[in-house]
């Protein structure tokens, strides 16, 4: 009976939004940074198999990266949203 009334009391206050989009805006880095650690790694080994085409590979890489830190900005301005309002 205690747990249920201090759950209903966090719903009531907006504890729980506040928690999960920190976890969002947490979960969000974490995974933009993963994959762009990815795009990273995975453009070395090109580089390395094939040395004459590292500047088509490298503005790939550079194009990408920016795409999926855009989205990571996206998601986090979102969470930070859901703990302000």
């Amino acid at each position: 009976m205690m747990l249920s009334t201090i759950l209903l009391q966090a719903v009531a206050s907006g504890v729980l939004a506040k928690v999960a989009g920190a976890l969002g805006a947490g979960i969000a880095a974490i995974a933009a940074a993963w994959g762009i650690g990815r795009i990273g790694s995975s453009a070395m080994e090109s580089i390395a198999r094939q040395p004459e085409s590292a500047g088509n590979i490298r503005t790939s890489m550079i194009i990408i990266g920016a795409l999926v830190e855009g989205a990571c900005l996206f998601a986090i301005i979102a969470c930070l949203l859901a703990i302000v309002l």
